[in-house]
């Protein structure tokens, strides 16, 4: 098999070829910047792009630049310009960058990327590839991310991310998450650019890669080669995919996190030479070989992160049989904060800049960045097609697929003006003595004597005063909608007993621009399914007369833990399933008064996906696991129940179950 990257490293090069070519039932995802799928180097590619919140991104030449030269690396075709490591392995596109002109760098909120993740691993990815991060001091994620990152690790998808182009000791997010693979580069000696960051954290997580003058795909037909940690990461990534693939062959299931612990613990050390810094090797240099014979021989040894987080909820493997082969509706656009992400000329080091929560592009070290584009104009609400925007001169890859992408989202209400001049619209219909629309009992005044004014609003829903969607009511009943919009926002400001929290069920269907920038997605919710409670008040109605101090105390701390312990985006099936477990909360109220009579407390809550299903639907087990707290020797009680996930509305099927395990 061709290779373009070439490491004097010979053996390498010729394990490299005695892999083949990858098998179409392993997924890569690619979250980056769009690609130009007429690419010669793509024909044939089994590519498909999940649609995004990147839109017009075709006249972006800079980050469909970077996107592409990336794919090429991994699936560009036999006998073409680029010959990619892993070109019969599937693909999924994710648009997460596009261009700014108001910004100098390519960036993209940790929530988005979070969104990103989710939903490629949704769509079926064995392994995502990121080529960018955040520069943090801490390395770690924010929480949203963060956990994003950890239902990888337990839903057996590797993460594989760029270490950075900074030249120092330092790290990047998600990177230095873990469980995630970081990536380092090396020249053709298998000596560190210069430009490749490394830290402590690395060293244990970490490998080097070809990184020095990668041949890439150039939009619109060519090649180019380019150096850095961006270029290294999808080396990696389609060795990867090969690994994964030589699995299913020999009739194994792919364990990716036992393939990424090879690669770690086969990796070339350091052997110093001269002023060679060892710390800037990281784990050491990719040895295929070695990674090859470590798993043909039953080496299946998981990293530390990836051992303790399957060992905390252990989960199957999700099933990766079904590879999408349209556009799919989904969620992961850039975000343009107040403080300009921006990199000027001279060492990267000293010079760049970050926004706090903003992934930045691995580019060519010591080369401009790219920016984010916030796709609408201020205040427009679109809808999302095709990933480039739909332009006559774009090429998406793929028909569109119209299934749509479900949500069941919890959070707090909000709400958003778009621009300066719909404000001002308020502010000049309001009553003269409360014309200050950001006051929300002033505004509510306002919207009850005019309640068409609601649909001028951007409805938000929001984690942490963050919001994540907006809420658009469409269709004859979208008045309703509204009206249960004005009643919850009402109802967060009751002082004696404040709404908490909202639900929200819904399909995906366009973006919105907030007045501060933030691209987020809009969702068209299922009335029949928005709610809004006080844990309190939901508490009181679900137990009625029975109630008990102990049962509620119980069934408090079920809904606490949801809502805010094990808070999420309500993307993936699971998540849509844990969240639809707590506003249907009859149904546990049986399982906590069960455990309450017999003195257990709850210990933890999980989301497996149910071995027993109806034909044609989506099933999910919400596992509650409880202990006996004066006698933790016995086995936990475990209570189980069924919610089906396939349609926009979750429903619960059949009993709860209960038994005992250690």
């Amino acid at each position: 098999m061709g290779v373009n990257l070439v490491l004097r490293a010979k053996p390498n090069v010729d394990a490299l070829a005695q892999l083949g070519r990858g098998d179409p039932r392993i997924c890569i995802a690619i979250l980056d910047g769009p690609v130009d799928y007429s690419h010669p180097c793509f024909s044939g590619a089994k590519l498909a792009q999940l649609q995004t919140l990147v839109t017009e991104v075709c006249p972006d030449e800079q980050a469909l630049g970077h996107g592409t030269h990336v794919a090429s690396i991994i699936f560009g075709q036999p006998g073409s310009a680029v010959c990619g490591i892993a070109p019969q392995c599937s693909g999924l596109v994710v648009p997460i960058f596009s261009a700014n002109i108001e910004a100098s760098g390519l960036v993209c909120s940790q929530l988005d990327l979070a969104r990103a993740i989710l939903l490629a691993m949704e769509n079926g990815a064995h392994i995502i590839n990121i080529s960018g991060g955040q520069l943090t001091s801490s390395g770690e994620p924010e929480p949203i991310l963060a956990q994003a990152v950890e239902r990888c690790a337990k839903n057996n998808v590797l993460i594989v991310a760029a270490a950075g182009n900074d030249g120092c000791e330092c790290l990047h997010v998600p990177a230095a998450a873990p469980s995630v693979l970081a990536v380092g580069a090396m020249d053709n000696d298998g000596r560190p650019l210069e430009s490749s960051n490394w830290g402590s954290v690395y060293r244990s997580q970490g490998i080097l890669a070809p990184g020095f003058d990668v041949l890439g795909a150039v939009p619109g037909g060519g090649t180019t080669r380019k150096s850095g940690t961006s270029f290294a990461a999808p080396y990696v990534s389609g060795v990867i995919g090969l690994l994964a693939s030589l699995q299913i062959k020999h009739g194994e299931p792919p364990d990716l996190h036992a393939i990424s612990a090879a690669l770690l613990r086969s990796a070339t050390p350091c052997v110093p030479e001269g002023s060679d810094d060892c710390r800037r090797f990281l784990a050491g240099r990719l040895n295929l070989e070695g990674a090859v014979e470590r798993l043909s021989q039953g080496d299946r040894h998981m990293t530390d992160a990836a051992t303790l987080l399957a060992s905390e909820n252990p989960s199957p493997m999700p099933d990766h049989t079904s590879i999408p082969t349209a556009a799919h509706v989904g969620f992961a656009s850039p975000i343009v904060e107040d403080s300009a992400v921006r990199m000027s000329g001279g060492p990267a080091r000293a010079q760049e800049t970050y926004a706090s929560s903003a992934i930045h592009a691995f580019t060519a070290p010591k080369q401009p960045l790219l920016t984010a584009r916030g796709a609408q104009a201020p205040g427009q609400v679109t809808l999302s097609d095709c990933g480039c925007g739909g332009g006559g001169n774009c090429t998406c890859g793929a028909t569109a697929n119209k299934d749509p992408t479900l949500v069941y989202a919890l959070g707090r209400l909000g709400y958003d003006f778009g621009t300066e001049a719909r404000r001002d619209v308020f502010t000049q219909a309001m009553d003269a003595s409360a014309n200050n629309p950001f006051v929300q009992p002033q505004l509510l005044s306002h919207l009850e004597a005019n309640p068409y004014d609601a649909t001028l609003l951007i409805w938000t829903l929001n984690l942490d005063a963050t919001p994540i969607y907006a809420i658009q009511p469409i269709g004859p009943y979208a008045s309703v909608g509204y009206d249960r919009l004005r009643e919850a926002l009402a109802g967060q400001l009751n002082q004696n007993n404040p709404v908490e929290l909202i639900s929200v069920p819904g399909v995906i269907a366009g973006s919105a621009r907030l007045q501060s920038g933030q691209v987020v997605p809009i969702i068209v919710p299922v009335i029949r399914g928005m709610y809004s409670w006080s844990t309190k008040a939901l508490v009181e109605h679900v137990l009625g007369p029975r109630s008990t101090a102990e049962l509620v105390t119980g069934l408090t701390d079920f809904l606490n833990r949801i809502y805010y312990d094990l808070r999420n985006l309500g993307i993936t099936a699971e998540e849509r399933a844990l969240n639809f477990s707590a506003t249907n909360a009859v149904q546990v109220a049986e399982v906590i008064n069960s455990a309450t009579s017999n003195h257990l407390d709850l210990d933890s809550i999980s989301v497996k996906k149910s071995p027993v299903c109806r034909p044609d639907s989506l099933c999910y087990d919400v596992e509650l696991s409880f202990f006996n707290p004066d006698n933790t020797n016995v086995a936990s009680r475990i209570f189980a129940f069924t919610i089906d996930v396939s349609d926009v509305m979750p429903v619960s099927i059949g009993t709860v179950r209960s038994y005992a395990r250690r």
